[in-house]
């Protein structure tokens, strides 16, 4: 309250009369009207205090909203700045490294030498694999080296070179035995700016390469479609949404390239095409002189060889198991004449006839039961008619399935078991004899894993395994260089025991 305030109010006290202004009592008033001013100045100074208070927060307050904000725009730079960093080092590519590898040992029940790998049926000499889990004795590598690149205009470049070796010795100094061979060699250029239509985000090459996209059955370690040679072609024509086709020509040789009488050029030319999961693939090739190719004694090596040929595979790629479940299955028809008979391994065989015919069923599957159970059925079956000479024939078919069963995060079970029946009659080519009849084979392999229990396509893998296999007794007649009916391999029940690494990356 203001002086103002006191004097009115004095002024009111006075005029109530002389009697009031007599009353003693009126010392005491002014005492209290005195200390209620100063309480109400004190009350005052508190609250021009408070506001002052109240003044210097907020600003306070608005100083760090705007040090906030500056914060945030910094560290919004900053992750721009990173993202467009992490992006160029991904666009921009580099050197990769991948590889494959398995190695393995292999005996018999009685600790000595045995045979074993999944050509090792007499059917295998025409492409008959069986299981290969507990069944192989090699030691196989192959190494890639990759350089990729994005630039500025927004085209890609790969460089590839692929390294194999394989062995059977379980030495550790193998130069006088070695295989190792580059097996590919060859440059990418994709997603030219200049291209349009159905050639834009397309992939040209040229070089030595299996083809991209080869696919294969691998615990059966047989490839549904191997096509492969140097030559050149064009990826991912585009035509629609779902569509697209790849163009190529590949080149094979014949015979021994040392030797020029004996040696033959195969040019194939292949047309893949896919329209959702269907795929259908045609190819057309041609070994001109592959009939007069001259060993070197002078004599024809084979007379009446083919020097043309077709080829064809209709094929089906569902993201289900075969649409009943959760899972995949990959399924392909395929059809060869002439010197396309070769059916999986596409014109890289020179001795077929120009009569040669073939048929080959593939499938298989892979689904998870539940439980820790995951299974992978195949089915791979061929028939193949004067194929060598006229009036053979080669058919067999083979049912394999192998089950996992994941115990803990790092430990599983896998089982395997093949059926496989054949009737062969190269009608004395080669030195092949008539035989019929059937094989079977059962494995179990306790497997270590890093991760990733129950998946059928991971790696590493370290197996421990023992495998039991059978076959009739006239397969042992076959021939008297292949491993049936070899020292101490005959029908009767074979074991065979070991252990082996896989891995892939």
């Amino acid at each position: 309250m203001k002086k103002s305030t006191l004097a009115i109010a004095l002024g009111l006290i006075l005029s109530a009369g002389a009697a009031q202004a007599a009353d003693p009592s009126m010392s005491s008033i002014e005492a209290r009207l005195a200390a209620l001013e100063q309480r109400l100045q004190a009350a005052e100074q508190r609250a021009n205090a408070a506001e002052s208070r109240a003044q210097a927060a907020e600003k306070q307050a608005q100083q760090l909203a705007a040090a906030q904000q500056k914060t945030d725009t910094t560290t919004t730079q900053v992750e721009q700045r990173t993202a467009k960093l992490e992006q160029k080092a991904s666009d921009e590519g580099g050197f990769e490294f991948h590889g494959y590898a398995r190695s393995g040992l292999l005996m018999s029940d009685s600790a000595s030498k045995t045979q074993g790998g999944p050509t090792v049926t007499p059917a295998g000499e025409t492409g008959g694999h069986v299981g290969r889990l507990g069944n192989e004795p090699d030691t196989y590598v192959e190494m890639n080296l990759e350089h990729k690149q994005t630039l500025a205009n927004g085209a890609t470049t790969r460089f590839k070179v692929m390294l194999a070796d394989g062995q059977r010795t379980y030495n550790d100094w193998t130069a006088s035995s070695s295989d190792l061979n580059l097996r590919q060699a060859f440059t990418e250029i994709g997603h030219l700016p200049s291209f349009t239509g159905a050639f834009k985000d397309s992939t040209v090459w040229a070089g030595k390469r299996f083809d991209r996209d080869n696919f294969d059955i691998h615990w059966i370690d047989s490839d549904v479609v191997f096509l492969a040679g140097t030559g050149a072609g064009v990826y991912d024509m585009k035509w629609s949404d779902e569509a697209r086709s790849n163009l190529s020509l590949y080149g094979r040789t014949f015979g021994d390239i040392e030797n020029s009488e004996n040696s033959a050029q195969n040019y194939i030319l292949s047309l893949n095409n896919y329209y959702g999961p269907l795929q259908l693939m045609v190819s057309g090739m041609r070994a001109k002189d592959n009939d007069d190719r001259l060993d070197l004694e002078g004599n024809k090596v084979k007379s009446d060889a083919a020097d043309n040929g077709v080829h064809a595979l209709l094929g089906l790629h569902n993201d289900s198991f075969y649409g009943l479940r959760e899972g995949s299955a990959k399924t392909a028809l395929l059809y060869g004449h002439g010197l396309g008979a070769e059916v999986k391994a596409i014109g890289s065989d020179g001795a077929l006839l120009s009569q040669a015919d073939t048929w080959r069923l593939a499938s298989y599957g892979i689904t998870p039961l539940g439980g820790g159970w995951h299974i992978a059925p195949a089915v791979l079956a061929q028939s193949s008619k004067d194929r060598y000479v006229k009036g053979d024939s080669y058919q067999w078919a083979t049912a394999n399935v192998r089950l996992i069963q994941g115990l803990t995060e790092n430990f599983e079970m896998q089982y395997e078991g093949t059926y496989q029946y054949m009737d062969l009659r190269p009608e004395g080519y080669n030195s092949r004899n008539n035989v019929s009849g059937s094989f079977y084979k059962l494995t179990v392999a306790p497997t270590l894993k890093a991760s990733d229990v129950g998946e059928f396509l991971k790696r590493p893998e370290i197996r421990l395994f023992a495998t039991w296999m059978d076959w009739d007794h006239r397969l042992d007649n076959y021939a008297g260089d292949d491993a049936f009916g070899s020292a101490g391999f005959k029908a009767g029940g074979e074991w065979n025991f070991g252990v082996q690494m896989e891995t892939w990356f």
